[in-house]
């Protein structure tokens, strides 16, 4: 069949990237928990009821849709279970930026090749914009020996209750990530994996429009997308959403010490979820991804990639590779966005580079 499923179609990240699709001539299906709510979102389109992860990989199963889009998280709990129900008829792709997840998917990269099919995982703003600019500031350019990316978003955001889907990603930490334990972040550091501290590194960066912001280092998908395109032997990722605060750092410790403890950890994640959050404007026009790339030959370059709001780009991306999967494009294996489609395919999402 040639369909495309949008799983999770009555939240906001699936009812964007419905209508990125339909603006690019796709009517995809939507997928969910709740008839209702489905209905009205869905303005006539296709749609599939299932009640749990498991009831829609029967349902992928039985129906064998050409390409199927996660937005259902945490994506370390819910890629393995959807990856498997699409092999080997379906596509894969999912908007995961954790580093947990975005390496489990990656090393997945055989079976789908010999399946014939291909997964992109960290199909949204923070992996898409920072590995296009290393993969740009890359091209016809030896491999590099340290790189440094920075994720800028710029979001409204709106009221309504955290969610159990983004309090698992924060609460669960990076299970299973070599390199450091649950609740450290990461870089790579001689070419391995290596402990680093949540919240360290921090930078404050002058963006191309005047403004300023403080990144530091998180363990993010986007470390992983930089150092598989550039070979790097010394990768740090770092986000302006991290704490980069003295204090901030300091607590560190202690929380992800009570984390460690499973009813705790447990007991958190619930009271996460229902906390009721209070919208926010963007706080500036545009979000940003950048890179600072070292050569062993002592040149440096830096690069930024100008985008709009990132949740409405977090809905272009993905609406991009759709289609393009849905031409043929595409490649079998585990890839992330930049590293299938090249640097080209932040610019027909309506980005703009800036190198120096």
């Amino acid at each position: 069949m040639t369909e495309v499923w949008v799983l999770g179609g009555t939240g906001r990240s699936g009812r964007a990237i419905a209508t990125a699709l339909r603006q690019r001539g796709i009517e995809p299906v939507l997928v969910g928990r709740d008839a209702e709510r489905l209905k009205a979102a869905a303005g006539g389109l296709r749609t599939v009821v299932a009640g749990s992860v498991a009831e829609t990989a029967t349902a992928i199963r039985r129906d064998r849709p050409a390409v199927v889009v996660n937005t259902i998280g945490p994506f370390l709990e819910t890629a393995a279970p959807i990856l498997a129900a699409c092999l080997p008829s379906s596509h894969y792709l999912d908007l995961a930026n954790d580093l947990a997840a975005v390496g489990a998917l990656l090393g997945r990269d055989a079976e789908l090749t010999a399946a014939g099919r291909t997964a992109v995982t960290g199909a949204g703003f923070g992996v898409t914009a920072t590995e296009s600019v290393v993969v740009k500031l890359c091209e016809g350019r030896p491999t590099p020996h340290r790189v440094r990316v920075d994720m800028v978003p710029s979001l409204a955001s709106e009221a309504g209750l955290v969610g159990d889907a983004l309090a698992g990603t924060i609460v669960e930490g990076i299970p299973g990530v070599p390199g450091g334990s649950r609740f450290q972040s990461r870089r790579y550091h001689a070419g391995r994996l290596a402990p680093a501290p949540l919240g360290g590194d921090p930078m404050r960066l002058v963006l191309p429009d005047g403004s300023a912001v403080t990144t530091a280092g998180m363990p993010l998908g986007e470390l992983m997308a930089a150092q598989r395109a550039s070979g790097a032997a010394d990768v740090l990722a770092a986000s302006s959403e991290a704490p980069s605060s003295p204090t901030a750092r300091a607590l560190f410790p202690v929380a992800t010490t009570l984390l460690n403890i499973g009813p705790l950890r447990a007991l958190a994640r619930r009271r996460l979820a229902s906390v009721r959050t209070k919208p926010h404007p963007k706080p500036r026009e545009h979000s940003w991804g950048h890179a600072v790339i070292d050569w062993p030959d002592g040149t440096s370059r830096e690069g930024w990639l100008r985008v709009g709001d990132a949740q409405t780009w977090t809905a272009t991306v993905p609406a991009e590779v759709v289609r393009r999967l849905l031409a043929s494009e595409g490649k079998p294996g585990a890839w992330t966005p930049a590293a299938l489609f090249g640097p080209t395919l932040a610019e027909s999402c309506g980005g703009e580079y800036q190198l120096g």
